[in-house]
């Protein structure tokens, strides 16, 4: 399941009431009853019911269908959410970044708290890839007492946790632990690459010794990782490695220590030969390079995992390895063609986040382009409201030229056109032009609303005979651009006028309709 934290801020102190009820409530219910959520919750039940439904549309539990009484389950997307305010009161995180591995057990994602310093969020998730043909092949609620894989996937957090509190206390390369709540981890971010994404190194057998070195030094303070593969181990610019997942780790007392030492040190000669095409004929061995100089066990099972626990997580661990053998290792390990499967899927995410961001950032573009669009209108329509005065002076200052040219030509209309004449009507071309420049109909500002009615004022302040005539005078200019000024503020009265109307027409046809009902004996 994909951590999605954006409803984590809309929820209120009741939604996690509910939450923090089912939780408890599925210790003894694999389907609590929603009046034991409602009793545990200390709601009542209308109100416990809505809340209910809201969670669940949310996905954040799941009503089970199909059961004698109404209830529901916890979700890992609950769970999730629980964790995370817990982290969020305690200060360790403050936001949630982008998801950066998947594993079959776990999802590794980027947090920060609020000094933004970036941090690593690992979510154990056992029973997730494995669930489908577990639940087919073996019935694990038969002989355990604990029936839920979250259960399962806490323990596993509180014994990575506490393993790599004391290892990093002690110097190994491990990451820094932070905080650990329920089935999630908050440690240090490494800048490194896994050791399977490596394809050269510059000395393998300087890298293949320093790991084997690091398999006998855990062994000699009492511990053995387990899982000491390429998956597990991050190997910084520097060429120095990091290793990481401790689920797996046991102390050097269990019974079958010596099989978990061997096949570390196994899975480093494979894959060097693999990989790197490194053979080395010296290898550590369990009876002979191990020997106990200290008792970090010890310290784990006094810091809060109990023998108890890590009993059960071991039983856990022991049934999904005998149902590895029965499926074969594919039911559990990936390939490494599934694995760069993986590493597309998320580079295609990666993508799929920057082009979304890209998308968000030309809508806001957009946006603030409108927004000056705006502005600039704003400002048209501010200037359009001083335009009378400069139009009435630019009229009037070529009105008197115009009336002359316009005479002089009405006088010479049976002598033939002569030079003069010609550069006059061209002066008169010039004015005519200065002026319709200034009276431009296309532009918006100085558009009229309304359509032209001949002899109309509303319209043209002026009839067909005079349109025609030649050029407006003064009067009618101040008339034309007063008029202007006058329609636009009409037209928004008379829209806001004729919706009212509307209005009122349909209330007057509702009354009479109720009325003649009311006549007709029909109320």
């Amino acid at each position: 399941m994909k951590l999605d934290a954006k409803v984590l801020r809309y929820m209120s102190p009741e939604d996690f009431r509910v939450l923090v009820a089912t939780e408890m409530g599925s210790k003894n219910h694999e389907v609590v009853p929603s009046t034991i959520i409602a009793q545990i919750a200390k709601l009542r039940h209308g109100g416990a019911h809505k809340l209910l439904s809201e969670l669940a549309r949310r996905n954040l539990i799941a009503k089970v269908q199909h059961i004698r009484y109404d209830g529901y389950r916890l979700t890992y997307g609950g769970y999730d959410y629980l964790a995370l305010r817990t982290f969020c009161q305690r200060d360790s995180v403050y936001s949630v970044g982008n998801q950066i591995g998947v594993g079959k057990e776990s999802d590794i994602y980027i947090v920060a708290n609020q000094e933004e310093r970036q941090m690593v969020l690992k979510i154990q998730r056992l029973g997730r890839v494995s669930f489908r043909t577990i639940k087919s092949k073996r019935d694990y609620l038969k002989n355990r007492q604990s029936a839920s894989w979250m259960y399962m996937s806490k323990l596993a957090a509180e014994k990575e946790f506490a393993f790599m509190k004391v290892l990093y206390e002690h110097g190994f390369p491990v990451p820094e632990p932070i905080d650990q709540n329920r089935h999630c981890i908050v440690m240090e971010l490494i800048d490194a690459f896994p050791l399977r994404q490596i394809t050269e190194v510059a000395d393998p057998g300087k890298l293949y010794s320093n790991l084997m070195n690091l398999i006998v030094k855990l062994a000699s303070y009492g511990l053995i990782h387990g899982d000491f593969n390429e998956f597990n181990i991050l190997i910084r610019e520097n060429g120095d490695a990091v290793l990481i997942d401790f689920p797996q780790m046991v102390s050097i007392d269990h019974p079958n220590a010596e099989y978990y030492f061997n096949r570390d040190v196994e899975c480093i000669r494979v894959f060097f030969k693999r990989r790197f095409q490194y053979e080395s004929l010296l290898y550590p061995k369990f009876k002979l390079d191990t020997e106990r100089q200290f008792s970090l066990d010890v310290q784990v099972a006094a810091s809060g995992f109990t023998k108890e626990k890590q009993q059960e997580l071991e039983k856990f661990q022991e049934e999904e390895g005998q149902l590895a053998q029965e499926l074969g290792d594919d039911a559990y390990r990936r390939s490494d063609d599934e694995e760069e499967a993986i590493d597309q899927e998320s580079e295609e995410e990666s993508e799929e986040e920057e082009e979304e961001e890209e998308e968000e950032e030309e809508e806001e573009e957009e946006e603030e382009e409108e927004v000056k669009d705006e502005a600039e209108t704003s400002e048209d329509r501010q200037k359009s409201k001083d335009l009378p005065v400069s139009v009435g002076k630019l009229s009037l200052a070529n009105l008197t030229h115009l009336d002359q040219s316009t005479g002089s030509s009405s006088q010479n209309n049976s002598n033939p056109i002569s030079d003069e004449d010609q550069d006059e009507d061209e002066d008169e071309n010039d004015s005519v032009g200065s002026l319709e420049a200034i009276n431009n109909r296309d532009y918006k500002a100085h558009r009229d609303v309304k359509p032209r009615v001949a002899g109309s004022v509303a319209g043209s302040t002026r009839s067909k005979a005079t349109r025609s005539s030649g050029p407006m005078s003064a009067e009618e200019i101040r008339a034309r651009v007063a008029q202007n000024l006058r329609s636009s503020s009409k037209v928004k009265f008379s829209a806001k006028q004729n919706h009212t109307k509307g209005t009122d027409k349909r209330n007057r046809r509702q009354k009479a309709g109720e009325r003649a009902q009311i006549k007709h004996g029909e109320y």
